[in-house]
């Protein structure tokens, strides 16, 4: 028997750690429709569908758009907000410094504070950056199964510096094919970072000489995190599904990894979505 389960605007999919097991921290997920809160752990192993309603609403002012933009937004949103400019994708790249972000206070709040640069492994090794009220929600959102603070940093801009020097030795992507494929083989971190700051020691010693002595702290006391994710079954062949071409998607849940559903019919990203309306029935 069908059972429509909630109905409503899509939002990125919450994700928390459970307590230590066995295999590490586990991921439980939530998926947030409307007022709706399902959890989703539990449907591994059921067949579920999603219907798009032909609508999609601004996550921020509600406003009806015909196309998403960023994830989520409206035009009007997209260009105006602090949190759409392209100094987030590329923070160091900020030019709050010159008087013409966005929105300052916003910025305050969420730039100018304490960032984290990490090493994670999700397709495999690599850098990234985030506020450090963030921890470990990023990695979870990236499907990292390992991650590792590596340098604290007073604002984002000078995460992105730092960043920026990383990557010139590890990869700042992650490869979603591969990451959807199944469990990379287990790194040590720890060494990696050891490695990565003896590598790039000058260009940082040049960066605490720019902003400040306790500007760029190395973290070299941080433990990493192992997180292991409700996956039954990894696909053998990795199939995207587009919402918008098909307007209702499903099949047997396999699975749950960054911010993916895994169907026996192929995989879609939820948060690509935020801001649709669907309904999701139980079937």
């Amino acid at each position: 028997m069908t059972a429509l389960l909630a109905s409503g605007q899509l939002r990125k999919m919450a994700v928390t750690l459970s307590a230590d097991n066995s295999t590490g921290s586990a991921a439980f997920y939530v998926l947030r429709l409307g007022d709706a809160r399902i959890e989703l752990n539990p449907l591994i192993g059921k067949t579920l569908r999603l219907q798009y309603l032909q609508l999609i609403t601004c996550i921020q002012c509600g406003r009806k758009t015909k196309t998403s933009f960023n994830q989520g937004y409206c035009y009007p949103c997209f260009q105006s907000l602090a949190q759409c400019d392209s100094c987030i994708v590329s923070p160091e790249k900020c030019h709050f410094d010159l008087g013409t972000c966005r929105e300052p206070d916003w910025a305050q709040d969420h730039c100018m504070q304490d960032h984290i640069v990490y090493l994670a492994n999700s397709s495999g090794l690599k850098v990234g950056i985030t506020r450090h009220t963030q921890i470990p929600t990023r990695w979870l959102d990236q499907g990292a199964t390992q991650a590792l603070p590596i340098v604290r940093v007073k604002t984002r801009q000078q995460a992105g510096l730092v960043e920026v020097i990383f990557k010139q030795h590890v990869a700042d992507k992650t490869n979603w094919c591969n990451l959807l494929k199944g469990m990379p083989e287990t790194i040590d971190l720890a060494a990696e970072r050891d490695k990565l700051l003896r590598s790039c020691a000058a260009e940082l010693s040049a960066l605490s000489d720019r902003f400040g002595l306790q500007s760029i702290q190395p973290l070299y006391s941080a433990e990493d995190l192992h997180i292991s994710y409700p996956v039954a079954q990894y696909p053998e062949k990795i199939a995207s599904l587009d919402l918008e071409k098909l307007q209702q998607i499903g099949g047997l849940l396999m699975g749950i990894k960054g911010q993916y559903l895994i169907f026996d019919s192929g995989v879609i990203n939820m948060r690509k979505y935020a801001g649709y309306h669907l309904e999701i029935f139980l079937e």
